[in-house]
């Protein structure tokens, strides 16, 4: 296995318009060049504005594929912290975007985690047509039927969140034969059926009588409501609103 050399030489000069680094360092693999150029931002090396060396440039410079090069960038692109343009070069982002990560968490693991035991009850499983708003969160046709569940999640035995679901048959039908007295739909899904893109939304809403019912909670208290669509190939797969009891919070990190 090759030892890498990691003593740089910098050299603080410019040709063209870019800023040359010189490094004796020869990376392999996108990750290794993905965490160099990242490290050149964080030392201000490269400050926000500047045009870095062309993927030709830094291929040579690290030994390797352009290719291999234009991966780790597009990725260091996606992550908003460069802005790359075609016949433009590639630039340090002046107000670089930073991401949250918020995975998709198996209520289950959320409530043992945090050290309660947990229960899942099937309030409602009924396969319908859907109403004309659901139809067009999930881009439907009218013709169509969708599995439509709501459940309540509970931890020691206390109310945690009221789930209110709703599944395209034409993508997971076997989710009408799931038997959710033993697996949650929100765990049944994470395990059958992947998922590619997806939106999700934040909001306050009031409790109205059923999510006051439901969470044991009086009927106007705030909620923290997530409401999530996930999406395999371009077609929807679920629908779903999470009504969690007042004084929930989520966090995630940056």
């Amino acid at each position: 296995m090759r030892k890498h050399n990691n003593k740089k030489t910098v050299v603080n000069c410019t040709f063209s318009r870019y800023l040359i680094v010189m490094t004796s360092k020869s990376l392999n693999s996108w990750h290794e060049i993905q965490d160099e150029v990242l490290s050149r931002i964080q030392a201000g090396i490269w400050k926000p504005g500047t045009i870095i060396p062309t993927e030709n440039d830094l291929a040579r410079e690290f030994e390797c594929s352009r290719a291999t090069v234009s991966r780790a960038l597009n990725a260091l692109s996606a992550d908003g912290l460069l802005d790359r343009r075609r016949k433009g070069g590639t630039k340090v982002n002046l107000n670089p975007v930073r991401k949250a990560t918020l995975p998709i968490p198996v209520i289950r693991e959320e409530v043992e985690g945090r050290g309660c035991t947990y229960r899942s009850l099937v309030i409602e499983k009924e396969k319908r047509k859907p109403s004309p708003a659901i139809r067009a969160q999930l881009s439907l046709d009218a013709d169509c039927f969708v599995m439509h569940v709501k459940s309540l999640h509970m931890a020691d035995n206390q109310p945690y969140a009221f789930e209110d679901r709703w599944v395209n048959l034409d993508v997971v039908p076997d989710f009408e034969q799931a038997d959710l007295t033993k697996i949650s739909a929100n765990e049944w899904l994470l395990q059958n059926s992947g998922f590619s893109a997806g939106d999700v939304a934040f909001y306050a809403l009031n409790a109205g009588q059923q999510e006051a019912e439901n969470l044991g909670c009086r009927e106007g208290e705030a909620l923290f409501v997530l409401e999530r669509i996930t999406q395999v190939n371009g077609k929807a797969i679920t629908f779903v609103r999470l009504f969690y009891r007042p004084g929930h919070r989520i966090s995630t990190t940056l």
